[in-house]
C-alpha cells in the first residue's frame, strides 16, 4: 500500500490481514463475523477477538487519515480511502482505480475484448500490462503467516487464466519464441492445466522442436492418469495427432487451436482441489484471426431467467423531503444492481423501486435459474439487516421464459421484449413483503440447491425458504435450517457416529441469539437420518440447589417412558437389564439411578449427599454410554450455565471418554458459563464450542447512512 507514492508500513499481522480482507471486498460491507472467521478461522477466534479487530481498525484509520489536509491535492482529498463503520460490520470505501485488483480486472476485460474483435496485438499488450501489476502472490506476507482465504485462491486462478489468454494472443501474433520461457515455467508449476500444456506443445512445434512437443504431451498425460485417473481432453489428443502428421494448420499465423475467444470450455478439477484446468469443448481446428460478425438486426429468441425485485422505503426515512428519499432509493437500487451482477445477471430496467434483471442473456447456462434465486436471497439478506419492515421492505419474484433480443449499434445494450417479462412483473405484485416467490418451472430446475415451500393458495407457485445445504438436507424435502452453525453440528455428529467416540459440543449465546432454534433444527435433522437416533433433552433449573439433577432426570425418564410424579423403577429395570451381563451390575445400576425416575434412593450408612450425587451422575453417564453402543444417542442439556459444579464436571467428562460408543452431547448455555469456568472444555480432544452472535438492531440513522454511502460510491 502506498500513500502519495510513499509506502505505508503496517504493523502486526492482524492489522495487515484486516486491511487486506477489506480491500478484497472493497466498497462492500463486510460483517464482523466474516472478518473474525477470516482472521482466526471458523469458531477459533479467542474471547478477545473483537477487541483485537477494533484495535486493528483503529490503527488502519490512523494511517488513512491525512497527515495534513491542507497539503493534499483536492482530487486526492475527494477520493481518499476511508474505513467506515456500517451496520453489522465495516466497509473500505476506496476509488476503484486506486486498487490494483480492480485495475487488473479492467485491463483484462479490455484485452479479452480486443482478442474477441480479432486484434491480437492490442490484446497481448493489454494483457501484458495487466499481468505486470502482479509483483508476486497476492498478499504474500499473509499467506506465509498461514492465511488461506478462498478469495486469494480465486485471484491466483484468475491470474493463471489471464496468462493463458496472453499466451493465446502472443501465439496469434506468431511470437512463440518470446513466450517459450514463460510457458515452460508455467507448465512445470501447473502440470495439470491442459490448456497451457497445449500452448507449450504448439510453441515447441513452431520452434522446430517436434519431439519436445510430443514429450510435453506424454508428461501431461502421465500427470492426469496418475493424479486424476483421466485421459487428456479430446482437443489435446487431436493436437498431438496434428503434430505427428505435421498438419499445416499449426503453422504460425494460425493463432492457437486450443480455445478460440468466445468458445465454450469444459472444466476439470484436481483431486487436491487446488488446480483448475480448462480445455476447449469445440473441435481444435485452427482458424485465422477474424473480425467480429456484425450484430443481427433481426430479433433473437432466447430462454432466460427473470428476476423482478421491489424495494420499498418508508417516507419517514427521507425526513419528509422527497429529494432525500430519492437519494436513498438510488442507493438501494445500486446495492440491488451490485448483487445481481455478482451472480452473473444483468439489470435491464429500473423503474422507481422495481428492478428487472435477466440471467443467461449473454452466455446461457444450466445454473442461470439458481443464480437468479440466489441473487434474490442475497438482496433480501443484504437489505434485511435488522431494520423494521415499516422502514425498508423487499420482495422478489423469479420466473423463466423466452424473450426477444434486438441489437442496435455495437456497444449498445439489446432491447428485450416478451410476455415472460410481464408475467414476472405480475407475479411480483402478489408477493408479500419480505418473501421470494418462484414459478414451478424454476422450482423444478433449482430444487437441488434451493429449499421451497408449496403455496397452497397459489397453484404453480413456490416460496423460497433459503439455500439448501448438503449437510442439513432433509429427506422430506424441507429445509432443516439456515445457519452455518447447524452444518457444524451435523458434521460433528456424523463424525462421532463414524468414529464411535463421544463428543461434547457447547453452544454459547446470549438470550435471543437463536440457541433454541438451532437445537430444534438439529433435532429435526436427526429425526430424518437413516439410523434411529435417540434424541433426549433436559433443562437445568435456575436454582440448582432445589433439584440439581433435573435435566438428567428428564432425559432418563423420557427414555424409560416414565411420566412425572410416578415411580419409574420398573420401567428403568426393563431398560437396564439388557445392557448388563451381570445381574448384580444391573441391580446396582438400577438402585443408583432410581432417584432420577421417582424411585426410592439407595440407603447406605455414612454416605453424604455429595457422594450420592456424584455416584448418581457417574451411573447416569455410564448408562447412556451403554445405550450409545447399540444406537446413536444425542443428549441435549439446556441452560447448562445454571448447573452445579459437580454436574459441570460430569458433563466435561464426556469429552475425556475414550469408550467406543456413538454418544453426542450438546450443552446449550449462556456466556455466564465461561465466567464461572473460563477453561470450560478447553484442551480436550473431543470437545467443540460454537458461539452464536446476538443479532444487532439497526437504527434508522444507520440504515440511512448505509444507503447514502452506496449512492455516493
Amino acid at each position: 500500500m502506498t500513500d502519495q507514492n510513499k509506502p505505508v508500513v503496517l504493523r502486526g499481522t492482524k492489522q495487515r490481514a484486516t486491511l487486506g480482507f477489506l480491500l478484497l471486498q472493497a466498497n462492500r460491507v463486510v460483517p464482523v463475523s466474516q472478518l473474525l472467521n477470516a482472521l482466526w478461522g471458523i469458531d477459533e477466534a479467542p474471547t478477545t477477538a473483537r477487541k483485537i479487530l477494533q484495535n486493528a481498525v483503529y490503527g488502519i484509520r490512523g494511517f488513512l487519515s491525512p497527515r495534513s489536509a491542507s497539503s493534499l491535492p483536492d482530487t486526492y482529498a475527494q477520493t481518499r480511502p476511508a474505513l467506515l463503520t456500517q451496520p453489522a460490520g465495516y466497509m473500505m470505501r476506496v476509488a476503484p482505480e486506486h486498487v490494483d485488483v480492480h485495475r487488473f480486472h479492467r485491463q483484462v476485460a479490455q484485452g479479452r475484448e480486443q482478442r474477441t474483435q480479432g486484434a491480437p496485438e492490442q490484446a497481448a499488450a493489454l494483457l501484458r500490462e495487466a499481468l505486470a501489476l502482479w509483483r508476486g502472490p497476492a498478499l504474500a506476507d499473509l499467506v506465509e503467516a498461514g492465511i488461506d482465504w478462498p478469495e486469494l485462491a480465486a485471484l491466483e486462478k484468475t491470474r493463471l487464466n489471464v496468462m493463458e489468454d496472453y499466451f493465446d494472443a502472443q501465439l496469434a501474433c506468431g511470437r512463440h519464441y518470446e513466450i517459450m520461457p514463460e510457458l515452460e515455467t508455467m507448465v512445470q508449476a501447473e502440470p495439470l492445466r491442459e490448456r497451457s500444456c497445449g500452448q507449450l506443445m504448439l510453441a515447441l512445434y513452431r520452434c522446430g522442436r517436434q519431439a519436445d512437443a510430443l514429450n510435453a504431451y506424454t508428461r501431461v498425460r502421465a500427470e492426469l492418469v496418475e493424479n486424476l485417473g483421466l485421459e487428456p481432453a479430446r482437443e489435446l489428443q487431436d493436437l498431438q495427432q496434428a503434430i505427428l502428421t505435421q498438419d499445416l494448420s499449426l503453422s504460425p499465423g494460425r493463432g492457437s487451436p486450443l480455445l478460440e475467444p468466445g468458445g465454450e470450455a469444459e472444466t476439470r478439477e484436481s483431486v487436491h482441489g487446488s488446480v483448475i484446468t480448462t480445455a476447449p469443448a469445440t473441435p481444435p481446428r485452427p482458424a485465422p484471426a477474424r473480425t467480429p460478425a456484425p450484430r443481427p438486426t433481426d430479433p433473437t429468441r432466447r430462454s432466460v431467467g427473470i428476476l423482478s425485485v421491489r424495494t420499498r422505503l418508508a417516507p419517514s426515512m427521507g425526513s419528509g423531503a422527497r429529494e432525500n428519499l430519492d437519494d436513498l432509493l438510488d442507493g438501494t437500487s445500486l446495492m440491488v444492481r451490485e448483487q445481481i451482477e455478482r451472480f452473473g445477471g444483468k439489470v435491464t430496467a429500473s423503474i422507481g423501486s422495481v428492478s428487472l434483471a435477466l440471467f443467461g442473456l449473454d452466455n446461457p447456462a444450466e445454473e442461470d435459474l439458481s443464480r437468479a434465486v440466489l441473487a434474490a436471497l442475497a438482496i433480501r439478506e443484504m437489505l434485511d439487516i435488522g431494520a423494521e419492515p415499516a422502514r425498508l421492505a423487499v420482495n422478489a419474484a423469479v420466473t423463466t421464459g423466452d424473450v426477444l433480443l434486438r441489437y442496435g449499434d455495437p456497444g449498445d445494450a439489446p432491447t428485450v421484449v416478451g410476455t415472460a417479462l410481464d408475467e414476472c412483473h405480475a407475479l411480483l405484485s402478489a408477493v408479500p413483503t419480505g418473501e421470494v416467490w418462484v414459478h414451478e418451472k424454476v422450482c423444478r430446475a433449482t430444487a437441488g440447491t434451493i429449499a421451497y415451500r408449496k403455496l397452497e393458495e397459489a397453484p404453480h407457485l413456490w416460496q423460497v425458504t433459503g439455500r439448501r445445504r448438503p449437510t442439513a438436507d432433509r429427506s422430506d424435502g424441507q429445509d432443516a435450517g439456515q445457519t452455518w452453525e447447524l452444518d457444524v453440528l451435523c458434521g460433528l455428529v456424523r463424525r462421532t457416529w463414524h468414529r464411535s467416540v463421544p463428543h461434547l459440543v457447547t453452544v454459547l449465546g446470549e438470550a435471543g441469539s437463536g440457541k433454541s432454534r438451532l437445537l430444534d433444527d438439529f433435532r429435526r435433522w436427526t429425526a430424518h437420518q437413516p439410523d434411529a437416533v435417540l434424541f433426549l433433552t433436559g433443562r437445568t433449573p435456575s436454582a440448582p440447589d432445589d433439584d440439581s439433577l433435573r435435566a438428567q432426570a428428564e432425559m432418563l425418564s423420557a427414555y424409560c417412558g416414565v411420566r412425572p410424579g410416578e415411580d419409574g423403577t420398573a420401567a428403568l429395570v426393563r431398560k437396564v437389564r439388557p445392557l448388563f451381563r451381570s445381574e448384580r451390575d444391573a441391580e446396582s445400576m438400577v438402585s443408583r439411578l432410581a432417584p432420577l425416575v421417582g424411585g426410592a434412593p439407595e440407603s447406605a450408612d455414612g454416605v453424604t449427599d455429595d457422594d450420592r450425587l456424584t455416584d448418581t451422575l457417574h451411573a447416569w453417564h455410564t448408562f447412556f454410554q451403554k445405550v450409545a453402543r447399540r444406537r446413536p444417542v444425542v443428549l441435549a442439556l439446556e441452560d447448562l450455565h445454571w448447573a452445579s459444579d459437580r454436574v459441570l464436571e460430569a458433563i466435561e467428562e464426556f469429552a475425556n471418554s475414550t469408550r467406543l460408543c456413538r454418544l453426542f452431547v450438546v450443552a446449550v448455555a449462556g456466556p455466564e458459563l465461561l465466567l464461572r469456568r473460563p477453561s470450560w472444555a478447553g484442551g480436550r480432544q473431543h470437545a467443540t464450542t460454537v458461539t452464536l452472535d446476538h443479532p444487532e438492531r439497526v437504527t434508522t440513522e444507520h440504515l440511512v447512512e448505509l444507503l447514502r454511502s452506496a449512492a455516493s460510491n
